[in-house]
């Protein structure tokens, strides 16, 4: 057990994480436009936004920080509504460019990736298939800066020494950066796995002064565009709760760690039995568990806590990447002394470590995959709830209009994949942007648009009927 582990293994192992992380990017792509996960949540406004033609006088000019997504998504998105005249082929642009990031962002990896075996694509792979299914539906824009740190880390060990490879290490640090404020995390650590090769090694130096350039033109962009008034205080009481330890106590995490912590429990007791086995019963044992649980006593759905879990891909990607940068420098021959045992363990597992991980990805991917059929699945109903207000003549006058709708008036089962500030855009665009009535919450205390923005969207020529954007002018006037 404690020996190294054969080829043989390894290799398996390998074609395991690879396969998942490649499968998984895929996947994403087909349940995302399928099921039109690009409506839900923050996505719903942001399809309105591409459908109306305005995503950057809506809300994107508040949130310059994230100007990656605008023009890699959703411009070109917006784009092309304003080429074929029909708002659908935004939407569905904007969905595919969005969940396509993983995929492009893996294959990116390994054409940059020079390390021994591609170590750096294989932690991608790992990182992408483990921690990416956490947020798989919510438009947040750490999907893109996951799918932006893992070229950019491959191009910044191993990009060549010279004016073009210290250009595409700029480049891709700026993307990074500016695809979410909290990817200045994931920039940071990238600097930091340089810093093994030497502190005046050329990796490091390029790196250092791409780091420096782009935290100046980050603090230049919030004083040349800052956000509105109002956005102002809402994007502060964000950042102050974005590392909140509060959004890990949700079922989905709970459940993970719970699957966990009993798998290695059951394999410490079964070890002392049949150590080669005793993986294979663990995983049986925690499988059956599992399947009982869901069938059972589960009740929840893994939904709008998708948008905080974002956290989790600020903390845990830059592990898995100082992973893969220890295990690649390690095939490079460059050991890090005060982390060489890891270094050793990470390249040359036991035979017992790669059995025991692989069980431990098994039981992780499961739950992904059931929790994933139970989001896309809830969200079927949900979607169909609210259309049915949408296009229905139920009204509730009380709420400022007598073309609004409460969407109280859907199940209660539905309401966990409620995202109260989004309502109204989601109501038009499963209305075909013909609405006769448009969905409120009547709980909703944040509102997109201010009616300046609305009335002059209104007034200008879409794609969108102006009957649709009447109603959300109605509807903003009433609130900003």
């Amino acid at each position: 057990m404690s020996g190294p582990a054969p080829l043989v293994d390894t290799r398996v192992l390998r074609l395991l994480v690879v396969g998942s992380g490649l499968g998984w990017s895929v996947a994403f792509v087909a349940i995302a436009l399928h099921y039109q996960l690009e409506l839900y949540g923050d996505g719903a406004m942001f399809s309105y936004a591409v459908a109306v033609q305005d995503v950057w006088a809506f809300h994107w000019h508040n949130i310059s920080g994230r100007s990656s997504v605008f023009f890699l998504d959703l411009l070109p998105a917006e784009t092309m509504v304003g080429v074929t005249g029909r708002p659908w082929v935004g939407i569905i642009t904007y969905g595919l460019l969005f969940y396509i990031s993983p995929l492009i962002g893996l294959i990116s990896t390994f054409v940059a990736d020079r390390s021994r075996r591609r170590t750096i694509f294989y932690y991608a792979c790992c990182s992408t298939a483990l921690l990416c299914p956490l947020i798989f539906g919510f438009p947040t824009e750490m999907w893109l800066a996951h799918a932006i740190f893992w070229p950019a880390l491959a191009i910044s060990h191993y990009a060549k020494r010279t004016n073009v490879g210290a250009i595409l290490v700029f480049a891709a640090q700026l993307v990074l950066a500016f695809a979410h404020e909290g990817a200045l995390v994931l920039l940071f650590a990238i600097v930091a796995t340089l810093a093994p090769r030497g502190l005046r090694s050329f990796q490091f130096v390029r790196a250092m002064i791409g780091l420096i350039a782009i935290l100046i033109l980050a603090a230049a962009s919030k004083f040349v565009l800052p956000p509105d008034d109002y956005y102002s205080g809402v994007l502060l009481r964000a950042a102050l709760h974005f590392f909140d330890l509060e959004i890990f106590k949700v079922e989905v995490v709970l459940l993970l760690l719970a699957a966990l912590t009993a798998y290695g429990s059951i394999l410490i007791v079964i070890s002392m039995l049949s150590p080669k086995r005793a993986w294979i019963y663990s995983l049986g044992i925690v499988l059956v568990a599992l399947s009982v649980y869901w069938l059972q006593f589960d009740h929840s759905v893994h939904a709008s806590s998708r948008y905080y879990l974002r956290t989790a891909l600020v903390l845990l990607t830059p592990l898995f990447g100082a992973a893969a940068a220890f295990s690649a420098m390690a095939g490079d021959e460059i050991t890090f002394r005060p982390l060489a045992t890891m270094q050793h363990f990470l390249i040359s597992p036991s035979h017992g470590a790669i059995c025991t991980f692989a069980g431990a990805f098994a039981i992780v991917t499961l739950i992904h995959a059931v929790e994933t059929e139970k989001f896309v699945s809830a969200w079927m109903g949900y979607r169909n709830a609210i259309a049915a207000l949408a296009t229905g003549q139920e009204a509730d006058p009380s709420l400022g209009n007598s073309h609004f709708v409460s969407s109280k008036r859907i199940l209660p089962n539905l309401g966990s994949l409620s995202w109260f500030s989004t309502i109204p855009y989601l109501s038009v665009l499963l209305a075909n942007f013909s609405p006769t009535r448009l969905v409120i919450d009547p709980a909703g205390n944040y509102f997109w648009l201010s009616c300046a923005n609305a009335t002059q969207n209104r007034d200008a020529q879409r794609a969108v009927p102006t009957q649709a954007r009447e109603l959300v002018r109605i509807y903003s006037c009433l609130h900003r």
